[in-house]
């Protein structure tokens, strides 16, 4: 009785066949999987950068004070649209410029006068040419020095106006504020002339050029318009770390001050390109995707060049033309696993 279970054991062992040979048996040795023929192509690079719409060097103009004077009134506002010939300002001359402009007056009387006296000694001939040159230049440096100051406002109350169309982008003006000779007193942007000033990592700022087309949405808003790559910075903004980069955009785009996002289309990464889903990341963080060598899966470490959508471009010496890449399955593979190649419509794990 107690050896009874000696033939069954031996008919289990022998029944269970190559099963037995490895834990799991069959399903642990192969895994059913769909995969993709591995192609040469590219895919667009796309270089992205954030930044604020600001009015080019070319269309900015600062106000600043022709002389030291008082500021009377500010009538602009930053973010203020004005028409050419606009009132932005109204000044009057300083205590010291008011003092000048009558100096500068009486200087010309007595040039006048003492012109007058030696054309009449010149008469008599008792005075030289040089003489008369003399007093004659002395009158004409006065009347200079006196149009000049009157050109500057000197004379009296004035008021500063828009020399364009444009848009007030800062004012550094006060009611009151004593203004000495070339402070600024606030700043414009021609109208309809903006670009977006952005900052991409430097990794990539070597494949953005001048001319590349740009897509550009403006931060919280739904529409986008198209610009392109004005100009690039050929250093690392040490305020941001980032590579500076100009962008022109359409007229009425972009508000200045908006904020906005950049696609830079910087020319095509070239490389093999398959679906995304055919990336794996190993226990280090490192990609690698598995080929089917036959009906055997092989791993090969990749660099991963660029992506797009579903769509991701890799490189790597170990990669192999000719065998495609497990698109499915392949999470469950082992380097040297058999493969079981899915028919169309085969469920998948």
């Amino acid at each position: 009785m107690k050896h009874r279970w000696i033939p069954a054991a031996l008919a289990l062992f022998l029944g269970c066949g190559a099963a037995c040979a490895s834990p799991g048996g069959a399903a642990a040795t192969s895994a059913l999987v769909t995969l993709a023929a591995l192609k040469q192509g590219g895919l667009a690079r796309t270089v992205l950068g954030y930044g604020v719409a600001q009015p080019p060097a070319s269309a900015s103009r600062s106000i600043t004070a022709p002389t030291a004077q008082v500021i009377e009134s500010v009538l602009a506002r930053p973010g203020m649209q004005v028409a050419a010939g606009a009132p932005l300002l109204q000044v009057g001359p300083s205590p010291r410029t008011a003092s000048m402009y009558l100096q500068a007056q009486a200087a010309l009387r007595a040039a006048v006068r003492t012109a007058a006296g030696v054309r009449q000694l010149y008469a008599q001939h008792l005075a030289t040419n040089r003489q008369l040159a003399d007093a004659d230049k002395a009158v004409a440096d006065a009347r200079a020095n006196l149009g000049a100051l009157q050109a500057e406002g000197a004379q009296g109350a004035r008021t500063i106006r828009s020399p364009f169309d444009g848009v007030v982008t800062r004012v550094q003006a006060t009611p009151g504020m004593l203004a000495s000779a070339g402070t600024p007193l606030l700043e414009l942007a021609r109208s309809g002339e903006v670009v977006l000033r952005i900052g991409v990592d430097a990794a990539d700022a070597g494949w953005v050029g001048q001319g590349d087309p740009v897509r550009v949405r403006a931060i919280g808003g739904q529409g986008q318009c198209k610009g392109a790559v004005a100009g690039r910075g050929a250093m690392i903004d040490p305020a941001t770390g980032l590579v500076p980069a100009e962008i022109a955009v359409p007229a009425h785009c972009l508000l200045v001050g908006q904020s906005a996002r950049a696609e830079v289309s910087a020319g095509e990464i070239r490389g093999y390109v398959v679906p995304h889903a055919a990336i794996l990341v190993d226990r280090r963080g490192h990609p690698y995707v598995m080929q089917a060598d036959g009906l055997k899966a092989r791993k090969v470490a990749v660099r991963i060049a660029g992506s797009q959508g579903d769509r991701t471009v890799i490189r790597g010496s170990g990669l192999q033309a000719h065998q495609p890449v497990v698109v499915s399955g392949n999470y469950q593979l082992r380097d040297g696993m058999s493969l079981r190649v899915a028919k169309p419509g085969e469920g998948q794990p």
